[in-house]
């Protein structure tokens, strides 16, 4: 077991970090909603939101959108978990990938596809009036009539993944003898599926649906894509420039954060519990029922149904990248490579990935540093407590990247505490650092503490009587023996922190600090071939994350692992 001072040290410095760089910046957002100029308690801020037509409509429009997007990610994710579960159908193993393929691209960069799709002279259009469906003069402005849906379509093909891994892992942890007592005492499939599957699997339905709310309730990237402004990330994101004279973004995100906490907390309470590691293990094991022809094929045609219309933003975004000429016709008249060239030539381009590199790699060894010790005290301390760090690692889950990226921005104006770090590294370097490394650090210690809890504690004990000290069998034991799981965690907080959104727009102001995501959607309001261009960096982007989410599966063993609340 690790020594109670060692597992004290990392107690204490793991809480001031977080104390420091995410409770600090977090609280403050909230004291400012309530705070009057006079530095005492005030509720007139958050009321006057409430009282302001445009923010209640803003508000109601973001709680609707989560709220809608997730049950669009439920409608989606619950039918092919179930047949996953149930059922060994034609090319399930592969298919059972493919449809993972949506996490490989942010959504603010995959609905530069879907515009191109759904605007008046678009792909869908086009198909229409050749099909005869729709007259050429009397053309559909999707985007005009339809943003909300679109936003909605672009949350639920991107974030489903998530919830399809945590439903399938509730539906293995599943007791299949209570299934087969129901089935032999006569209830039809359908009153079984939702007397005793679908209750038994609430914890991981819960749990995945409560970070796809969260995710689609603060999405800040699509609704500006899609120029959708009366929702309310975005007009935090229009409030930033008048942060000293205007207290109403401050409360806007007082309000995003406590419904997001909200949300969380009241997940963690009811189904905490039941989704923890500690939870027994199914005493049975439920035979997986071999579908006949017909059926194997339908079931394989249904998730391949499922991803073909989930690549279609994808599509969209390499279609555009490579397109000569995209105008009134369902595919672009001419392709062409040069798009890809012209983008790496931009001046904004090459320093904004040199950027991401620099600001994913340090954040990323910053959280494989922290996640590594924190799963130690977890997994191998006996310490009181250790349990509640797990927990404290985990809020960021919680708290949306919108709310921490103001509470930065805000920390770090002129005379604020946090400002120091902005004049050392002359840009908001270090706070995009600290940010994305607190961000995904969640990632990182789930796969460290899933490591350690496959690895036998008998070969550290072993080190340790021959008289190696802790440090030398954590580098020469521990380590190696959980080398892959920490390598697949940090892949994933490498990749996802190169590709964050929130943080990235809010942070980076100027263009020498952009990073790639600031430099995307600065390109799509470039006149010209600037969504070409924004295309093909997104193109590389999709690339560079779908070869680090396959890297990580790989090393993880295990696809989706490091997803799971």
């Amino acid at each position: 077991m690790m020594k109670r001072k060692h597992a004290l040290t990392v107690v204490t410095l793991v809480s001031l970090i977080f104390l420091v760089f995410f409770i600090y910046p977090t609280l403050s957002v909230l004291s400012e909603a309530f705070r009057d100029p006079d530095g005492g308690f005030t509720v007139s801020f958050v009321a006057e939101v409430f009282r302001d037509p445009v923010y209640m409509e803003g508000l109601w429009n973001a709680l609707l959108l989560g709220v809608v997007s997730t049950l669009a990610t439920f409608v989606i994710a619950f039918p092919l978990a179930l047949i996953s579960h149930r059922y060994d159908f034609f090319g399930r193993k592969i298919l059972g990938v493919l449809i993972l393929i949506p996490l490989v691209l942010p959504p603010f960069v995959g609905a530069i596809g879907l515009t191109r799709v759904l605007s008046v002279t678009g792909s869908l259009n086009s198909l229409l009036i050749d099909l005869g469906l729709m007259e050429g003069d009397a053309r559909f402005d999707w985007l005009a009539h339809g943003r909300f849906w679109g936003i909605v379509v672009m949350n639920a093909l991107h974030l489903y993944p998530i919830l399809y891994m945590n439903i399938a892992a509730a539906l293995a942890n599943l007791d299949p003898a209570m299934e087969q007592a129901a089935q032999n005492l006569g209830c039809p499939p359908w009153r079984r599926l939702w007397r005793i599957t679908l209750p038994l699997a609430m914890p991981g339905i819960f749990a995945g649906g409560s970070i796809v709310f969260i995710w689609a309730f603060t999405e800040l990237g699509v609704p500006l894509v899609f120029n959708y402004t009366r929702v309310a990330p975005v007009q935090v994101f229009q409030g930033i420039k008048d942060l000293s004279g205007n207290p109403a973004p401050y409360a806007l995100v007082a309000i995003m954060l406590l419904v997001s906490a909200t949300v969380f907390g009241v997940t963690k309470w009811f189904f905490g519990r039941s989704t923890s590691g500690a939870q027994p293990r199914p005493k049975g094991r439920g035979s997986e029922e071999k579908l006949p022809p017909i059926k194997s094929f339908a079931a394989a045609a249904l998730f391949l149904g499922v991803f073909l219309v989930a690549s279609v933003p994808h599509a969209g975004v390499l279609a555009l990248a490579l397109s000569e000429d995209w105008y009134d016709s369902i595919f672009p008249a001419g392709w062409t490579l040069a798009h890809f060239s012209e983008a790496l030539g931009d001046p904004l381009v090459v320093p904004s990935i040199e950027n991401s590199l620099l600001y994913a790699s340090v954040a990323t060894l910053v959280a494989a540093v922290l996640g590594l010790a924190i799963a130690w005290v977890v997994v191998r301390s006996d310490i009181r407590g250790r349990m509640i760090l797990d927990a404290l690692v985990m809020l960021p889950l919680a708290v949306p990247g919108l709310v921490l990226a103001f509470g930065y921005l805000a920390l770090s104006q002129e005379g604020k505490p946090l400002h120091f770090m902005v004049k050392l590294a002359d840009g908001p370097a270090l706070l995009l650092i600290a940010a994305y490394a607190v961000r995904r650090l969640p990632y990182v210690v789930r796969a460290a503490v899933a490591g350690l809890q496959q690895s036998n504690p008998a070969m550290e004990e072993a080190a340790r009587s021959l008289g190696a000290g802790p440090w030398r069998t954590l580098r020469r034991v521990s380590i190696p023996l959980i080398g892959a799981n920490v390598a697949a965690g940090a892949i994933l907080a490498f990749a996802f922190a190169m590709l964050e959104v929130s943080d990235s727009l809010i942070l980076a102001e100027q263009a020498q600090h952009y990073p790639i995501t600031k430099a995307i959607y600065t390109l799509l309001g470039n006149l010209g071939n600037g969504q070409e261009l924004a295309a093909a960096l997104g193109t590389w982007a999709m690339v560079f994350l779908a070869t680090a989410i396959i890297g990580a599966t790989r090393l993880a063993g295990k696809s989706g692992g490091l997803f799971k609340m």
